[in-house]
Protein backbone atom coordinates (compact mmCIF):
# COMPACT_ATOMS: atom_id res chain seq x y z
CA UNK A 1 0.00 0.00 0.00
CA UNK A 2 1.61 2.98 -0.88
CA UNK A 3 2.35 5.96 1.34
CA UNK A 4 -0.15 8.71 1.76
CA UNK A 5 0.55 12.06 -0.31
CA UNK A 6 1.06 15.17 0.86
CA UNK A 7 -1.95 17.30 2.05
CA UNK A 8 -2.78 20.88 3.07
CA UNK A 9 -5.72 22.04 5.22
CA UNK A 10 -7.55 25.07 3.67
CA UNK A 11 -9.32 26.75 6.67
CA UNK A 12 -11.75 29.45 5.31
CA UNK A 13 -14.60 32.15 6.40
CA UNK A 14 -17.57 32.51 4.41
CA UNK A 15 -18.14 36.40 5.57
CA UNK A 16 -14.02 36.39 3.75
CA UNK A 17 -13.77 38.03 0.96
CA UNK A 18 -10.20 36.72 0.36
CA UNK A 19 -11.98 33.18 1.50
CA UNK A 20 -13.77 33.27 -1.63
CA UNK A 21 -10.49 34.14 -4.25
CA UNK A 22 -8.95 30.73 -3.12
CA UNK A 23 -11.93 28.72 -2.98
CA UNK A 24 -12.14 29.37 -6.57
CA UNK A 25 -8.42 28.10 -7.36
CA UNK A 26 -7.21 25.56 -4.98
CA UNK A 27 -8.45 22.82 -6.03
CA UNK A 28 -6.95 23.12 -9.66
CA UNK A 29 -3.69 24.55 -8.00
CA UNK A 30 -3.05 21.48 -5.49
CA UNK A 31 -3.89 19.23 -7.95
CA UNK A 32 -1.02 20.76 -10.52
CA UNK A 33 1.32 20.27 -7.21
CA UNK A 34 -0.24 17.14 -6.24
CA UNK A 35 -1.21 17.78 -2.96
CA UNK A 36 -4.84 16.87 -1.29
CA UNK A 37 -6.89 19.03 -0.19
CA UNK A 38 -9.48 19.60 3.22
CA UNK A 39 -11.93 22.05 3.63
CA UNK A 40 -12.16 23.16 6.80
CA UNK A 41 -14.67 25.46 7.06
CA UNK A 42 -14.96 27.91 10.60
CA UNK A 43 -15.87 31.12 11.93
CA UNK A 44 -13.49 34.26 12.48
CA UNK A 45 -16.46 35.94 14.78
CA UNK A 46 -14.75 34.22 18.18
CA UNK A 47 -11.46 34.93 16.84
CA UNK A 48 -11.95 38.16 16.41
CA UNK A 49 -13.76 39.04 19.33
CA UNK A 50 -10.25 37.33 21.22
CA UNK A 51 -8.58 39.85 19.69
CA UNK A 52 -10.93 42.61 21.19
CA UNK A 53 -12.66 42.98 17.40
CA UNK A 54 -16.43 43.42 17.24
CA UNK A 55 -16.57 43.24 13.38
CA UNK A 56 -14.05 42.75 10.50
CA UNK A 57 -10.43 44.70 10.80
CA UNK A 58 -11.87 45.91 6.96
CA UNK A 59 -15.10 48.02 8.88
CA UNK A 60 -12.27 48.94 11.77
CA UNK A 61 -10.09 50.36 9.13
CA UNK A 62 -12.26 52.10 6.82
CA UNK A 63 -8.92 52.93 4.49
CA UNK A 64 -7.77 48.95 4.60
CA UNK A 65 -11.66 48.15 3.72
CA UNK A 66 -11.80 50.52 0.57
CA UNK A 67 -8.50 49.42 -0.94
CA UNK A 68 -9.68 45.81 0.05
CA UNK A 69 -12.77 45.89 -2.45
CA UNK A 70 -10.45 48.01 -5.07
CA UNK A 71 -7.71 44.56 -4.55
CA UNK A 72 -10.18 42.35 -4.91
CA UNK A 73 -11.62 43.73 -7.78
CA UNK A 74 -8.06 43.75 -9.62
CA UNK A 75 -7.76 39.99 -8.36
CA UNK A 76 -11.07 38.63 -9.48
CA UNK A 77 -11.11 40.40 -12.74
CA UNK A 78 -7.59 39.03 -13.59
CA UNK A 79 -8.86 35.65 -12.57
CA UNK A 80 -11.87 35.90 -14.79
CA UNK A 81 -14.05 36.24 -11.75
CA UNK A 82 -17.10 38.85 -10.70
CA UNK A 83 -16.81 40.38 -7.43
CA UNK A 84 -18.86 42.44 -5.58
CA UNK A 85 -19.25 43.33 -1.70
CA UNK A 86 -22.49 42.36 -0.09
CA UNK A 87 -24.45 45.64 1.21
CA UNK A 88 -24.28 43.88 4.78
CA UNK A 89 -20.51 43.04 5.25
CA UNK A 90 -19.54 41.04 6.99
CA UNK A 91 -22.43 38.53 6.58
CA UNK A 92 -23.29 35.94 9.01
CA UNK A 93 -22.06 33.06 7.97
CA UNK A 94 -23.29 30.61 11.11
CA UNK A 95 -25.69 28.43 9.03
CA UNK A 96 -23.81 28.21 5.85
CA UNK A 97 -20.64 27.11 8.07
CA UNK A 98 -23.03 24.28 10.05
CA UNK A 99 -24.08 23.21 6.51
CA UNK A 100 -20.31 22.85 5.26
CA UNK A 101 -19.43 20.93 7.75
CA UNK A 102 -22.18 18.27 7.30
CA UNK A 103 -21.09 18.07 3.52
CA UNK A 104 -17.76 17.68 4.71
CA UNK A 105 -18.99 14.34 5.93
CA UNK A 106 -21.07 13.59 3.11
CA UNK A 107 -19.01 14.70 0.62
CA UNK A 108 -20.08 17.59 -1.10
CA UNK A 109 -18.79 19.99 0.94
CA UNK A 110 -16.78 21.63 -2.44
CA UNK A 111 -19.67 22.47 -4.77
CA UNK A 112 -21.55 23.80 -1.67
CA UNK A 113 -18.57 25.77 -0.65
CA UNK A 114 -18.08 27.65 -4.16
CA UNK A 115 -22.21 28.04 -4.56
CA UNK A 116 -22.37 30.19 -1.38
CA UNK A 117 -19.26 32.11 -2.27
CA UNK A 118 -20.60 32.83 -5.83
CA UNK A 119 -24.04 33.83 -4.17
CA UNK A 120 -22.36 36.18 -1.81
CA UNK A 121 -19.70 37.59 -3.72
CA UNK A 122 -20.86 37.44 -7.13
CA UNK A 123 -24.83 38.21 -7.11
CA UNK A 124 -24.41 40.01 -3.37
CA UNK A 125 -26.97 37.96 -1.59
CA UNK A 126 -27.75 37.24 2.19
CA UNK A 127 -26.05 33.90 2.72
CA UNK A 128 -27.96 33.80 6.16
CA UNK A 129 -31.24 33.91 4.73
CA UNK A 130 -32.45 29.90 4.76
CA UNK A 131 -34.87 31.02 1.51
CA UNK A 132 -30.78 30.90 -0.56
CA UNK A 133 -29.23 28.33 1.41
CA UNK A 134 -32.59 26.04 0.50
CA UNK A 135 -32.20 27.05 -3.28
CA UNK A 136 -28.41 26.25 -3.06
CA UNK A 137 -28.81 23.26 -1.71
CA UNK A 138 -31.61 22.02 -3.63
CA UNK A 139 -29.17 23.02 -6.98
CA UNK A 140 -26.53 20.38 -6.19
CA UNK A 141 -29.66 18.11 -5.98
CA UNK A 142 -29.32 16.99 -2.05
CA UNK A 143 -32.16 17.03 0.40
CA UNK A 144 -33.01 20.23 1.72
CA UNK A 145 -35.23 19.83 4.10
CA UNK A 146 -33.60 17.45 5.92
CA UNK A 147 -30.05 19.24 5.68
CA UNK A 148 -31.54 22.60 7.06
CA UNK A 149 -33.33 20.67 9.69
CA UNK A 150 -29.95 19.69 10.61
CA UNK A 151 -28.29 23.71 11.58
CA UNK A 152 -30.13 23.64 14.85
CA UNK A 153 -29.82 20.58 16.45
CA UNK A 154 -27.03 20.12 19.06
CA UNK A 155 -24.42 18.08 17.46
CA UNK A 156 -24.24 20.43 15.01
CA UNK A 157 -23.75 23.42 16.80
CA UNK A 158 -21.06 21.50 19.27
CA UNK A 159 -19.03 20.39 15.85
CA UNK A 160 -18.61 24.16 14.45
CA UNK A 161 -17.68 25.26 18.12
CA UNK A 162 -15.26 22.53 18.43
CA UNK A 163 -13.88 23.46 14.58
CA UNK A 164 -13.38 27.32 15.51
CA UNK A 165 -12.06 26.24 18.51
CA UNK A 166 -9.74 24.06 16.66
CA UNK A 167 -8.19 26.82 14.46
CA UNK A 168 -8.08 29.23 17.76
CA UNK A 169 -5.79 26.67 19.16
CA UNK A 170 -3.90 25.90 16.08
CA UNK A 171 -2.69 29.73 15.60
CA UNK A 172 -5.30 30.75 13.08
CA UNK A 173 -6.15 34.57 13.27
CA UNK A 174 -7.52 35.31 10.24
CA UNK A 175 -9.25 33.58 6.35
CA UNK A 176 -8.40 31.79 4.14
CA UNK A 177 -5.33 29.93 5.85
CA UNK A 178 -3.42 26.99 5.34
CA UNK A 179 -1.63 24.57 7.26
CA UNK A 180 0.89 22.19 6.36
CA UNK A 181 3.39 20.34 7.31
CA UNK A 182 3.24 22.37 11.00
CA UNK A 183 3.00 25.42 9.36
CA UNK A 184 0.67 27.99 8.75
CA UNK A 185 0.43 30.39 6.29
CA UNK A 186 -2.37 33.08 5.89
CA UNK A 187 -4.24 34.63 2.92
CA UNK A 188 -4.78 34.30 -0.50
CA UNK A 189 -1.97 35.23 -1.78
CA UNK A 190 -0.03 32.72 0.31
CA UNK A 191 -1.76 29.72 -1.38
CA UNK A 192 0.98 28.80 -4.02
CA UNK A 193 4.16 29.44 -1.05
CA UNK A 194 1.67 26.62 1.26
CA UNK A 195 1.15 24.01 -1.56
CA UNK A 196 5.08 24.40 -2.37
CA UNK A 197 5.82 23.22 0.99
CA UNK A 198 3.20 21.01 1.30
CA UNK A 199 4.95 19.21 -2.28
CA UNK A 200 8.13 19.36 -0.61
CA UNK A 201 10.01 16.00 -0.58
Amino acid sequence: MSAPGPKLEFWYEFASTYSYLSAMRIDALAAAAGVAVAWKPFLLGPIFKAQGWDTSPFNLYPAKGRYMVRDLERLAADRGLAFVLPAVFPQNSLRATRLALIGGDEGWIVPFTRAVFAAEFVHGADIADTRLLDTLLRSLHLDSERLLSRIAQPDTKARLQQRTAEAQQRGVFGAPSFICGGELFWGDDRLEQALAWAARP
